[in-house]
């Protein structure tokens, strides 16, 4: 059971973990597909771009439902936090998780402007160099900055919720951990960037099924 649970609940739990679940599926697969479409290492050409024209193609239709769901994710969060009176944490829970939402779109957006530079089938857009600039500015943001912001966003919500016993001791742990990654290490692999989405979903699971297991009486 979630700990502290006969003083203090989320508002809206099941609202909550829908949209969650619903952040972590569409963000994993839109950058799943955007990922494998592309080479292992900044290599010239472009042919990587007209081969996962269509990957890269779902992934940009997919990321605006993910930041819809996020921000409904958020606002629910946030909604609970302005209750136990946390200002300062709950100011800066929003603050990065708009920043990382806002990152996450421009590093998107860059990429679906290199899938338009080609098909635009210019000599002048269809230079290496720049399509290599531009996945190197979109890596740079989605893997650097964006999952900084959400380390800070991860951070700030388990001191709220150790401050007002709202979750477990031990998932304030993994947050912290977690968070601890993804603040200090910089790698553009895949692999660290679903880490957010997967702490996501399984809070998401764990806000669900102890809603679920709670008394209807």
């Amino acid at each position: 059971m979630i700990a502290g649970a006969g003083k203090r609940r989320l508002t809206a739990p099941r609202a909550t973990a829908v949209a969650g679940i619903l952040f972590a599926l569409l963000f994993t697969s839109s950058v799943v597909l955007v990922r494998t479409a592309m080479p292992g290492d900044l290599s010239g050409g472009i042919d990587w771009v007209e081969q996962g024209e269509r990957q890269i193609a779902t992934a940009l239709s997919l990321m605006p439902f993910a930041g819809i769901a996020f921000l409904w994710f958020i606002g629910v969060i946030r909604d609970r936090l302005s209750e136990v009176e946390e200002h300062f944490f709950s100011t800066v829970f929003l603050g990065s998780g708009l920043l990382f939402l806002a990152m996450v779109f421009v590093s998107m957006a860059i990429v679906g402007g290199i899938l338009s530079s080609v098909n635009a089938k210019s000599d002048e857009l269809l230079q290496p160099d720049i399509i290599i600039f531009g996945r190197a500015i979109m890596l740079q943001i989605s893997n650097v900055y964006a999952l900084r912001m959400a380390g800070v966003l991860m951070t700030s919500l388990g001191t709220v919720w150790l401050r007002g016993h709202l979750m477990p001791r031990w998932l304030v742990v993994v947050t912290y951990l977690l968070a601890l990654l993804l603040l200090l290490i910089t790698s553009l692999s895949v692999w660290v960037a679903l880490i957010f989405p997967g702490w996501v979903l399984f809070i998401s699971i764990f806000i669900l099924v102890v809603d679920l297991r709670k008394p209807t009486g």
